[in-house]
């Protein structure tokens, strides 16, 4: 076995890794689990409120909606991969956390963001042929294509979520301590002492690559969509066709900004408020905001979740009777 906090002598054994512990007092642990307890509940809520509402409104039983439906469903996954386990270890003030559970944390967790961002994308593309060829729009995007379109986005970041597993961990590990509250990929790499590392390095670039294509894409498509908008004679079409992209476009921009500043920006060799910080911020931001934004911007998904809470409210008023 080897020393909490100490440098491995034996390289090959490692059977767990010490997380970030936010604080040594028992108050502001219960503190924390709260705080991560209330993000929790409250993004799982909004998520399956959005899931629920498409799935059981027939007229939300369209493209955009079932790409909305999906992205929902990798937020509560996203979500439950990281604070489930944050959550006991501040309420069980402790740090550990199994090799093979950071393992299955880090393929879960890169498989759940990047098939958030990969749909982000097609939903561009949805939004595109929406209102750039309505004509052809049932014809592009019909049910085979988008359960073909979504199946290769979850398959493509599940492959690319074992090569990047795989890159992250073959390396031997000098030391077991994490400095943050996950098994977050550039802290783990920090940790090895090997330089197979530039395997996982080649992979974070080639990804790099891949956003930086999907991004100018985005953009791309949105100069074209806007540019159809604008040549929308009626005021409410203009309206109408700004509000289906608006929530799409802030939802990728605040998950883009955010994974920026928390993954391109320099690590400090140990853990860091800083670190923290922004970690926390593209962990938790986006999978919360995605329903809000899109349940406050979109009156089709409101009306749904106010039909769905006054069907719910009527049956709890025939069953008292």
């Amino acid at each position: 076995m080897f020393l909490q906090g100490e440098w491995l002598n034996n390289e090959t054994n490692l059977s767990e890794f010490l997380l970030l512990e936010f604080s040594n007092a028992r108050g502001l642990q219960i503190l924390h689990f709260t705080a991560f307890l209330t993000f929790y509940l409250t993004t799982v809520a909004g998520n399956i409120l959005i899931i629920s509402a498409i799935a059981s409104n027939h007229h939300l039983h369209t493209p955009m909606y079932f790409f909305l439906m999906n992205l929902a469903i990798l937020d509560v996954g996203q979500v439950s991969v990281i604070f489930p386990k944050a959550m006991a270890n501040s309420l069980m003030s402790c740090r550990y956390i199994s090799y093979s559970g950071c393992v299955v944390q880090v393929l879960l967790f890169v498989f759940f963001a990047n098939s958030d961002f990969f749909l982000l994308t097609v939903m561009a593309y949805d939004r595109y042929v929406a209102i750039c060829y309505p004509l052809q729009y049932e014809k592009l995007l019909n049910k085979q294509s988008c359960i073909q379109m979504v199946s290769t986005v979850w398959v493509v970041s599940f492959f690319y979520g074992v090569v990047h597993t795989g890159g992250t961990f073959a390396p031997p590990f000098c030391s077991n301590v994490v400095n943050q509250f996950f098994c977050e990929i550039p802290q783990l790499l920090k940790l090895s002492c090997s330089d197979l590392n530039l395997f996982e390095t080649g992979v974070l670039s080639l990804f790099g690559l891949i956003a930086l294509a999907c991004c100018i894409f985005i953009v791309v498509t949105y100069v074209h969509i806007f540019a159809a908008v604008l040549r929308i004679p009626s005021v409410q079409g203009r309206q109408k066709a700004f509000s289906t992209c608006l929530p799409h476009l802030i939802v990728f921009s605040l998950l883009v900004f955010t994974a920026y500043f928390a993954y391109l920006k320099p690590t400090s060799n140990s853990g860091s408020h800083l670190d923290l910080a922004f970690t926390l911020i593209y962990t938790m931001v986006p999978p919360l905001m995605n329903p809000i934004i899109y349940s406050m911007r979109n009156k089709d998904i409101k009306h749904a979740l106010s039909k769905s809470s006054f069907r719910n409210n009527l049956s709890i008023l025939v069953q008292q009777r």
